[in-house]
């Protein structure tokens, strides 16, 4: 079971279809938007400032979200890819954007929408991203504009993350989840089922065409 925590008058607050594993931790100000997700081992310690997490948002394993008290607090977009181990420590990240793994973004840092930060970069304090951009390095730097392809890497990521967080909601207990993964692959299922039938078909069709074709002749 998650670590969910109070601190002061603030308690953290999800929204729908929201997936926390079992040994993330959330304390105070955290708000994780419907379909949020966040994964083992990750910290979001809204003690001394606020944490919001968008809609679809992935936090992935062993990252940590903070804050620093009075000077910034923890915004992060919706469709927004987090990878592991990542550090967000009081920046705002905007939708669809990919944060590569153990990439470490730092107080009032501002991340344009869909854009990308490579794996380990360091973004400095105050430091601001132009939508759309490729940053690397340490200290982080826009190297170019996203191809259209690397543009979609963050939206692609989080509709992974969210469909992964069906499962283990499943997994983890959650009844209706539960109800739905298993309504989901008897779909498939079906749906396997039904295409096998249809080959079958237009093949005996095909064989019958052909069986007339050669009496005809």
């Amino acid at each position: 079971m998650a670590l969910v925590l109070p601190y002061g008058i603030h308690r953290p607050r999800l929204g729908k279809g929201v997936f926390v594993a079992p040994n993330a931790t959330l304390i105070g100000d955290v708000f994780l938007d419907d379909g949020a997700n966040v994964w083992f081992g990750a910290v979001l310690r809204g003690d001394v400032g606020a944490i919001k997490i968008g809609k679809r948002s992935n936090i992935q394993d062993l990252a940590c979200v903070h804050v620093t008290d009075g000077l910034s607090n923890t915004l992060v977009g919706d469709d927004v890819t987090v990878g592991h181990s990542v550090i967000l420590h009081g920046c705002i990240v905007g939708d669809r954007c990919l944060i590569g793994m153990g990439s470490i973004l730092l107080d009032n840092c501002e991340i344009g929408a869909g854009s990308v930060i490579a794996a380990g970069s360091v973004v400095t304090a105050r430091t601001k991203v132009p939508p759309r951009s490729l940053v690397r390095g340490t200290p982080a730097k826009v190297i170019r504009e996203v191809t259209e392809q690397e543009g979609l890497l963050g939206v692609m990521g989080a509709g992974h993350y969210v469909n992964d967080a069906r499962r283990y909601l499943a997994i983890c207990g959650d009844p209706d989840e539960a109800s739905r993964a298993r309504r989901d692959e008897r779909g498939s299922a079906r749906e396997a089922a039904d295409a096998i039938e249809e080959d079958e078909r237009r093949a005996r069709a095909l064989d019958l065409g052909s069986d007339r074709d050669a009496n005809e002749d």
